[in-house]
């Protein structure tokens, strides 16, 4: 339900702009990062190669094998002869030899290494091919339905595409539940191996871009140029994807304009009631009243034009019967500019008030006659 009334108001508010810019990459999509809405789209379901943007569902399920357990960032990983075989950008990984995990993540992060993330992924399953088992089914769990993948790295295989789209949604997902990968991915120099091997950030807008926070680029000579890019300035963060760009530098100026768009164009507000909302009378509940909350989904996506002019309309029932559950419908909360409805937000149950029983009655009513004597 709150996810619906957000997705409403993301329509309602960004239904005229989301063409208002052009770029020359033929596949490309802009995405606010909380909202997860779309502000521009071009061809954005095309299947193509990503070339080692694919790393982005990689570093995905590395994280969350972290947030599970599964891995540690000082977790030392030894390298197989597979991983040690991918070519490519790698960063020269001999047999055997062992790495940590948070080495591992900035190679791949910086400089985009084919043989570590295949170590990492060998880590995690077992083996390249149960890892991109896993890849896949991520991929659907995540609603990704124009992807394949058939390696952890982006190194070209037949079959193995994605779009503009489903990048978005990967990466939306990495910089949303995963911030500790900014660590590796704003990095614009660092170094291995004591110093021994140099690394140099694949991604030039980290150090030309302002507020570039990410997050990985990609090319081969089939896939040409591509990049999922994201930015953050006075709180609102961005993801631009670029598709088969035609060169290098192209990529990342399409990136700049679609990122420059989405700031000077929107802001992130988040919304609270204007006055304290009342407590909704209950019947026949173990309690006299339930306490209206504002639903989680509260951040909306405005036009900057927008936001001088809002206003706030309450809609409450004037009473629910027990039992209630938290998170129950109680109501609406309508932001309006003008006379344009912008969103309409859930109010919520902020507690559960169970139905009250038969001895619980009886107590109550003997209570109150005992009162009133």
């Amino acid at each position: 339900m709150k996810k619906l009334f957000a997705l409403i108001g993301a329509i309602l508010v960004l239904g005229t702009s989301a063409r208002a810019v052009e770029v020359s990459a033929p596949s490309a999509l802009l995405m606010e990062k909380e909202t997860g809405s779309i502000l521009y789209a071009k061809d954005e379901h095309a299947k193509l190669e990503p070339a080692s943007v694919t790393k982005v569902m990689t570093l995905l399920l590395t994280m969350e094998a972290i947030d599970a357990g599964v891995l540690a960032y000082d977790t030392v990983v030894t390298a197989s002869a597979h991983a040690c075989s991918m070519g490519g950008s790698q960063i020269w990984l001999k047999e055997n030899e062992q790495m940590t995990v948070d080495d591992m993540l900035k190679a791949v992060c910086i400089v985009s290494a084919n043989d570590c993330a295949v170590a990492l992924g060998e880590a995690i399953s077992g083996s390249e091919s149960a890892f991109v088992d896993r890849m896949n089914q991520r991929a659907k769990e995540l609603g990704m339905a124009d992807t394949t993948f058939k390696n952890a790295t982006g190194l070209p295989a037949e079959g193995h595409v994605t779009s503009a789209h489903d990048i978005a949604v990967m990466s939306r997902e990495l910089v949303l539940n995963h911030p500790d990968i900014r660590r590796y991915t704003t990095t614009w120099m660092d170094s291995l191996r004591n110093g021994q091997s140099e690394l140099v950030n694949t991604n030039k807008l980290i150090r030309f871009y302002e507020g570039a926070t990410g997050l990985k680029t990609g090319s081969t000579d089939s896939a040409l140029y591509c990049l999922s890019a994201t930015a953050e300035r006075e709180g609102m963060e961005l993801i631009a994807v670029i598709m088969k760009g035609a060169t290098s530098a192209q990529r990342f100026e399409d990136a700049k304009t679609l990122l420059s768009h989405g700031f000077s164009t929107y802001t992130l507000k988040t919304v609270t009631p204007e006055t304290p909302l009342p407590p909704i009378p209950v019947t026949l509940g173990t309690q006299a009243t339930v306490q209206p909350v504002i639903g989680g989904e509260n951040s909306l996506l405005l036009e900057k034009a927008q936001t001088g002019d809002l206003q706030q309309t309450v809609s409450l029932a004037e009473s629910v019967n027990a039992p209630v559950c938290a998170g129950d419908l109680l109501g609406t909360l309508t932001v309006t500019s003008g006379e344009k409805v912008v969103a309409e937000l859930p109010l919520l149950a902020g507690e559960d008030v169970p139905r009250i029983t038969y001895p619980q009655m009886l107590v109550r009513l003997l209570r109150m006659a005992f009162l009133a004597g």
